[in-house]
């Protein structure tokens, strides 16, 4: 009996190897099948069976370690090649992200003027040599404005006309660029990127998004969209960038590059290396591909999402773009500590921030969905260049408009007056006696002025941002909002800090502001009023907290940043459930379903699935379709999928089923 036990179990385990190497051989055969080893464009992969076929390949690599060293050595190979795959994907997205840092910081200045001695250097690099110490306006003897160029002072009306003239052609020109080179080579490369990508990692099947062409394009597009001086930022085409660089090196190793469930690791690695060498975030980087885009993120892709983007931001800081001691991209040093009583007008920034997202939110979709379903949509270029004419001619008058939005953000979260307009804040600078200084700080109305500039920037900001994010050119969203908040943040801090000089002995700031003017950062409201218009747009709680401090290095005001995201998500809930980006998944009709959502028994099919236009959802019921309705249902649609309902009176959802699974069943059948 013992015996007989003996020979079965080997017979049995023979048996497992054979079948295991069969299966695995077959598994190897079928990557060219569409729906097997690959899927047909604009499908949805099938994440369980690609996930079985994965451990079928590792359970044979094993097995076949102990014959060979060849063997052993493969085996070893594929253990570490998730390892090497993010290794290359970080230091190409580095080294990428420089590129366009560098080529977008020149080409920004270029509509300013222009370095003689060497006209690929910027305005600071081209300082760099010069032997002043101090610089008008950012300038020195060496950077010529385009005024300068003509023989025309840096001051005047000659001269204020041929540089506005400059800053339009020279707009125009790169938005004209940006616009052709998307319409002729790669029309995947406009936008943000974000909303595919979420619907790519969801499981579902793009065919060329993040391919070559669409890599490039990006890259040069984004180069000179940003430098046109639209209402964008390049944040969130970095972690589109960075998902083309996933994806083609993932084809270097055929364990991500032929399983697409598997290759979703990648991605989610290099969407969080993205973010990193976007904002020099790398922790933030994980944590936004965790919370806001990934969909399969087991724990080994924690694990390497941090490695990525650790890589990503050591290279970018190894080639350091900005020419700074810094990491980050906004660092602030602020040497007062927050007072409680200030956590009221925080929360106020939650809520406005919560205000200003919902507002943009809706307005940017409504003109989208015009865009998309009118005559509009087929001039695209035309599009882009009155958007681009517009926001030029209006934005050069304001001097907070006319510079680059991310110098402005580094100056509204400065610590004293964004061109010294703040009258509080330089005082310890130009005055000796305390005293001195709050009378004639008093006495300045420069305060005013700059609120009424600032306001006058939200607005136009705000605007230009409603039909920018969309346009067919490489263009983000993260910059714009933190511009909005920011803005929005420092009139407040303005006003909080006016009120502190005014009545520093009510009860509010008894015991904390003794002359008034050494207790409140209007800085600090800027940052955290970013943070809300951030929030509230893209509905970010964890992520955009640590994003925050890392962009700034503020580690000691993470609870204001988490009361005024807080109270930001909150109230983008509560007048719309949805963040950009969900909305321009719901608006591209992209098959997303979000992990977040909750759909109990009652759910009706049509709250899940939405039918094309003049046309009735194609359903299979639970018990009463025969075989022949099944097959007349295949031949009468196209779907890839239908769901399955209780009858087709009550259409309560019940599941959802495959195309191709249904043929399969119905093959096995006949």
């Amino acid at each position: 009996m013992d015996t007989l036990s003996v020979e079965t179990s080997e017979k049995e385990a023979l048996i497992s190897d054979v079948g295991d190497a069969v299966i695995f051989s077959g598994m190897q055969g079928d990557d060219d099948i569409p729906g097997i080893g690959q899927y047909d464009d604009f499908h949805t992969i099938d994440w369980q069976r690609d996930i079985a076929r994965d451990r079928m390949r590792h359970r044979y690599i094993v097995k076949k370690r102990q014959d060979s060293i060849w063997d052993l050595i493969k085996g070893a190979h594929d253990a570490w090649s998730g390892w090497v795959c993010v290794l290359l994907v970080g230091v190409c997205t580095g080294v990428v992200a420089g590129v366009i840092d560098i080529g977008a910081s020149w080409m920004t200045d270029l509509k300013f003027g222009i370095c003689p001695q060497a006209f690929w250097f910027n305005r600071e690099q081209c300082c760099w040599s010069s032997n002043e110490t101090t610089f008008d306006d950012g300038n020195c003897s060496q950077w010529l404005t385009w005024p300068q160029v003509f023989g025309e002072s840096r001051e005047g009306a000659g001269a204020y006309i041929i540089s506005y003239l400059f800053y339009i052609v020279w707009a125009l020109v790169f938005a004209a660029l940006s616009a052709s080179l998307v319409r002729m080579f790669a029309p995947y490369a406009c936008g943000s990127g974000i909303p595919e990508i979420k619907t790519i990692l969801s499981g579902f099947i793009i065919r060329g998004y993040l391919g070559k062409w669409t890599l490039i394009i990006k890259v040069v597009g984004l180069i000179l969209s940003v430098s046109s001086g639209l209402s964008l930022g390049k944040e969130g085409p970095m972690v589109h960038i960075a998902s083309c660089l996933g994806n083609i090196l993932s084809y270097l190793f055929p364990k991500y590059g032929r399983n697409e469930a598997k290759k979703r690791e990648i991605l989610s690695a290099a969407a969080a290396a993205g973010v990193s060498v976007a904002f020099g975030a790398p922790i933030g980087g994980v944590l936004f591909s965790l919370e806001e885009v990934s969909y399969y993120f087991p724990l080994k892709t924690l694990w390497r999402s941090f490695f990525c983007a650790l890589i990503a931001a050591f290279i970018l800081r190894s080639i350091n773009p900005f020419g700074n001691e810094h990491s980050v991209l906004f660092f602030v040093e602020y040497n007062k500590p927050w007072i409680f009583f200030e956590l009221i007008p925080f929360v106020g920034l939650g809520i406005i921030g919560g205000c200003i997202a919902t507002i943009f939110i809706k307005a940017n979709i409504w003109w989208c969905r015009y865009r998309k379903y009118s005559k509009l949509g087929q001039y695209p270029v035309t599009e882009v260049l009155v958007v681009t004419l517009v926001t030029a001619v209006l934005s050069y008058p304001n001097p907070y408009t006319r510079m680059n939005t991310s110098q402005l953000i580094y100056l509204l979260f400065n610590q004293c007056g964004i061109s010294n307009s703040d009258p509080l804040c330089d005082y310890d600078r130009n005055f000796t006696d305390v005293n001195s200084a709050i009378e004639k700080a008093a006495a300045r109305p420069g305060v005013y002025n700059a609120i009424g500039l600032l306001f006058l920037a939200l607005l136009l900001k705000l605007v230009m941002t409603v039909f920018t994010f969309g346009i067919k050119v490489p263009c983000g969203l993260f910059i714009p909002s933190l511009a909005l908040g920011a803005i929005a943040g420092r009139i407040v801090g303005i006003g909080v800090e006016q009120l502190a000089f005014h009545y520093s002995k009510i009860w509010l700031f008894s015991g904390e502001c003794q002359t008034g003017v050494d207790c409140i950062t209007p800085g600090l409201y800027a940052m955290v009023g970013a943070a809300a218009v951030l929030g509230g747009v893209t509905r970010m709680t964890v992520s955009l907290v640590v994003i925050m401090f890392e962009l700034t290095g503020g580690v000691r005001y993470i609870v204001p940043l988490m009361a005024a995201a807080m109270a930001s998500k909150w109230v983008g809930d509560a007048l719309g459930r949805q963040g950009i980006y969900d909305a321009h998944i719901a608006l591209n009709g992209y098959p997303f379903l979000d992990s977040k959502d909750e759909f109990q028994h009652t759910s009706l099919a049509a709250d899940v699935m939405q039918p094309k236009r003049n046309e009735t959802l194609a359903v299979i019921t639970q018990d009463s379709m025969t075989v022949d309705d099944v097959e007349t249902l295949l031949k009468e649609t196209e779907h890839n999928g239908y769901p399955v309902v209780v009858s087709k009176e009550s259409q309560y959802l019940v599941g959802f089923v495959l195309r191709r699974d249904l043929n399969l069943a119905i093959g096995n059948i006949i």
